[in-house]
């Protein structure tokens, strides 16, 4: 792979940001200021999952985004049986996505690994967030100067997995899909996405997923020294 790769694509949630850290603050923050009376620790216990599965289905393109930001939130203080008006959600919806870029903690191995690539790749970024967020993100955390394409979903009209925002972001770099690498935790939108245009793929496997063991699998950032 290292001989024949010149641009790297990663994917930005769960893979250089810490996402689920940053969330987790971002609801602390918000919930104590609107006198939400749910503890922290059993609002996320509900939350993850269900975020994840409202992801799942954004990503197929079986809900917009407007019913993300709100469902996942109805949902989880249903599951908790805890009552609030759709009023309310809205507001906590609105806040969470204006306060998450504020907080800017990336897994440790992220600025190394990238310091380590970035004098001898192009380096990118696809993701499949809101467009207004990623690049608070990016710019917060003080990673945005490391990359020269940033691809969001938003903008392409299509998610990872779909095999046009990969085509999508060949083009944007001029770069052939033999000479790419993506690097993703997730499964599903990084890998097989990228699999599906040719690309060579690294999946960061942060959360042990039992996938083909023939794909290139790592549980630590500084392990694609390996590959790269």
């Amino acid at each position: 792979m290292k001989d024949q790769v010149t641009d790297i694509f990663f994917d930005l949630d769960h893979t250089l940001w810490d996402f689920e850290k940053n969330s987790a603050l971002t609801f602390n923050k918000i919930l104590s200021e609107y006198g939400v009376a749910v503890s922290l620790d059993d609002f996320l216990a509900s939350y993850r999952p269900i975020n994840m599965k409202y992801w799942k289905l954004y990503r197929e393109e079986r809900i917009i985004k407007e019913k993300l930001r709100y469902g996942r939130l109805k949902e989880t203080f249903d599951e908790l049986d805890y009552k609030i008006d759709d009023d309310l959600i809205y507001i906590l919806s609105d806040k969470y996505i204006q306060h998450l870029p504020g907080f800017n903690h990336l897994f440790k191995e992220a600025i190394p690994i990238l310091d380590y690539l970035k004098p001898s790749y192009n380096l990118h970024i696809i993701t499949n967030g809101f467009a207004e967020v990623q690049i608070g993100k990016l710019h917060n955390s003080k990673i945005s100067d490391y990359f020269i394409h940033v691809i969001n979903s938003e903008s392409v009209g299509v998610k990872k997995p779909n095999p046009k925002i990969f085509e999508h972001a060949l083009e944007m770099a001029k770069v052939l899909a033999s000479q790419a690498v993506m690097i993703g935790d997730n499964y599903e939108a990084d890998v097989l996405g990228a699999k599906s245009v040719g690309m060579h793929t690294i999946h960061f496997n942060v959360h042990n997923d039992a996938v083909n063991d023939q794909d290139v699998k790592i549980a630590n950032l500084l392990e694609i020294k390996h590959y790269l």
